[in-house]
């Protein structure tokens, strides 16, 4: 018989331990181009969180405890692994350089390929086919490691000499080189200051020369698309020696295009208003598959109500692509497997499973076989796994906001087998208030075990894809160019005022607590400090959040330096005066919301010095202020004690502000 109690007070079997012991996570799928064998990169929390490059249909670690494969090209990385006939190279986190190994050798320890004692990183390596000893790279130049100093190229690694050649210069950034299927041409997509790629990146196309020598030079270089500040151009891939696709929001949604005798034009007769792939934050997303040799149909992602779907589209171009049945709700690194036919891999993930490597085949226009071919981790209580049954499900909502905009939300309602409801009459359950980072990013709808530790405690958890948020379209993006600060700070509070209204009357607005991470921690500090409402919130939780945005413009690394100039609607130069009123710390004065920080002490992006400022301004004059600095942990945890201490204080926290434990 199931039992009442207040909300936030049930008893859950789902701990912070359970969800954090073994909780490995797939990081990266890589497939072997000539064998088509598939492997994965799987970060380990226990092992201090360092990333392995795993078999993984035998599950056998091709690198040994000493090795971190992992890269820090644009600090939050991406694509550090390749394999190639049985020989895996990849980026080591210990010192940034490329090393080699035998797959059928993992006991031998890798080889270094690139030279000793330079200050560079690599990422989004390519094989050049009839020449299997040249690695095709984006190499960081951290030569003088200031964000403007920092130079990103794409070069070629020689593996027999260790030697670096320059291929392409000139733009602040580089991603995804891709070499044709003969080895004759190269794409690649580039961007500069002030653009995030999702702003203003472009393509281009080259022709890849061997000279006599055996050296790589590129020649007739050409602009495939996109515009500075304009248009988005991006992942690009060959589907023959000579058509290419790559992906364009040139009509407000991020859409296929093919580039063709040379001429750009889009795979659909009219467009979708739907984003065929996400905001570039890391190097190793990718939405698409080419699914055959003759380059005539893909597998592309997109995003619908906040979710991934999958379409079914004919590269040959003309038609409206099919849509696929699938499961999954968030589909990432989307790749083909070579030797076979309308098959493909992706990590995928549904809102009641675990995260798998899944493996796919396109047997009709709409109809795709799946298998899940490994999924890492597992949440278990008494040795087995957490029944299905105590899963809260996502509830995607668009609400209308006061002047008639939309605001995109997902919430999920407390949920747990045993419970019933609340014995206490009429109340409505206590809500967190979730505001996810970027600010250009999305809250993703797969199972997530941090939600369900709270909702099946008899909480209501609420994510907020405020204006600005991707996966809605460029002009939802756009909402937020100038408004940092601004649109996404009255999101935060309106969302779950609207919630706990009619015709909805979900949560307690008086019990609501305020949390987010990184941008998402800027958000709810300025919500409690200069925010249209800083008192709505019972309790807030900043991790590693943004609190003085002039020493972020000042101090965070090259990738985002330039990102607040349309942020914020200027340089700092230009609108001191934004910058300092936007900034949390110059209103700490008036935060009265009992407030936990939570920071990494090697956190490069948001270093912690933005976190003790805040907390030394709340604590110098008495206000309600916790404190954690966690050693060794960046931007975000990577180790499992850390992971579990997070979420045991955040909790008991907000228990200890709501009175729910006794």
């Amino acid at each position: 018989m199931s039992k009442t109690a207040p909300f936030g007070t049930w008893i859950s079997p789902i701990t912070a331990e359970s969800v954090t012991k073994g909780a490995n996570g797939i990081a990266e799928v890589v497939i072997d181009n000539a064998t088509s064998e598939v492997y994965h990169v799987e970060s380990r929390p226990s092992e201090g969180g360092r990333s392995v490059l795993v078999r993984t249909a035998t599950q056998q670690d091709i690198t040994g405890p000493k090795w971190n494969v992992r890269t820090m090209v644009q600090e939050y990385g991406g694509a550090p692994a390749i394999v190639h006939n049985g020989i895996a190279y990849f980026s080591h986190l210990g010192d940034n350089r490329v090393y080699r190994i035998s797959v059928s050798q993992p006991d031998k320890d890798p080889q270094p390929v690139t030279p000793e004692g330079k200050p560079y990183r690599y990422a989004c390596m390519e094989i050049v086919p009839e020449h299997p000893h040249l690695l095709i790279a984006v190499l960081e130049d951290h030569t003088v490691d200031e964000p403007a100093h920092i130079q990103t190229t794409i070069v070629v690694i020689n593996t027999t000499d260790s030697s670096i050649t320059n291929l392409q210069a000139g733009a602040d950034f580089y991603a995804l080189p891709k070499v044709s299927p003969k080895g004759t041409r190269l794409a690649w997509a580039q961007w500069s200051h002030p653009d995030m790629p999702w702003e203003g990146s472009q393509i281009y196309v080259a022709d890849l020369d061997v000279t006599d020598e055996g050296r790589l030079t590129l020649s007739n270089s050409r602009h495939v698309a996109g515009q500075k500040e304009k248009i988005s151009a991006a992942y690009p891939s060959w589907a023959t020696d000579d058509k290419l696709i790559f992906t364009s929001d040139e009509s407000g949604f991020i859409n296929p295009w093919k580039y063709e005798d040379g001429k750009a034009s889009p795979l659909f007769s009219k467009p979708m208003a739907e984003d065929f792939g996400h905001c570039y934050w890391k190097l190793s997303f990718f939405p698409y598959a080419i699914l055959d040799t003759l380059g005539e149909v893909g597998l592309f992602s997109a995003v619908k109500d906040g979710r991934d779907v999958l379409y079914a589209v004919d590269l040959m171009g003309g038609v409206q692509p099919e849509l696929v049945i699938n499961p999954y709700v968030t589909v990432e690194a989307v790749q083909p497997i070579p030797s076979v036919d309308r098959q493909f891999i992706f990590i995928g993930q549904t809102t009641n499973e675990e995260e798998a490597i899944v493996q796919g085949k396109l047997v009709a226009p709409s109809k795709i076989d799946f298998v899940d071919l490994k999924s890492p981790s597992q949440v278990l209580i008494g040795g087995s796994p957490l029944p299905a049954s105590f899963i809260s499900e996502p509830r995607p909502l668009a609400l209308t906001l006061p002047n008639d905009g939309v605001l995109h939300v997902v919430y999920y309602s407390p949920h747990n087998p045993e419970y019933s409801g609340s014995n206490i009459p009429d109340e409505k359950p206590p809500c967190v208030v979730n505001i996810h980072g970027g600010p250009t990013g999305l809250a993703a709808q797969g199972l997530s075990w941090g939600k369900q530790y709270f909702t099946s405690r008899g909480w209501g958890w609420l994510d907020v894809n405020f204006r600005g948020s991707s996966g809605y379209g460029r002009d939802y993006i756009e909402r937020m160019q100038g408004k940092w600060g601004v649109v996404d700070v009255e999101d935060t509070t309106l969302a779950p005022k609207i919630l706990s209204t009619k015709p909805y009357d979900l949560i307690d607005p008086k019990r609501a607590v305020v949390r987010g991470g990184s941008a998402g921690g800027y958000s709810v500090l300025s919500a409690i400090s200069h925010g249209p409402d800083p008192k709505f919130f019972a309790a807030a939780t900043s991790l590693y959040g943004i609190s003085d945005l002039c020493k972020l413009a000042e101090f965070t690394h090259k990738f985002e330096s330039r990102y607040v100039d349309h942020l914020l609607g200027g340089t700092i130069e230009d609108i001191r005066e934004v910058y300092e009123k936007r900034s949390p710390i110059n209103h700490a004065n008036k935060i009265v919301v009992p407030l936990l920080i939570l920071q990494g002490e090697d956190d490069k992006v948001v270093p912690k010095g933005q976190a003790e400022a805040i907390y030394k301004s709340i604590k110098d004059r008495d206000g309600v202020v916790e404190y954690k600095l966690y050693a060794g942990e960046g931007h975000g945890w990577r180790q499992e004690s850390n992971m579990r201490d997070a979420m045991e204080r955040e909790l008991g926290f907000y228990e200890q502000i709501l009175g729910l434990k006794k």
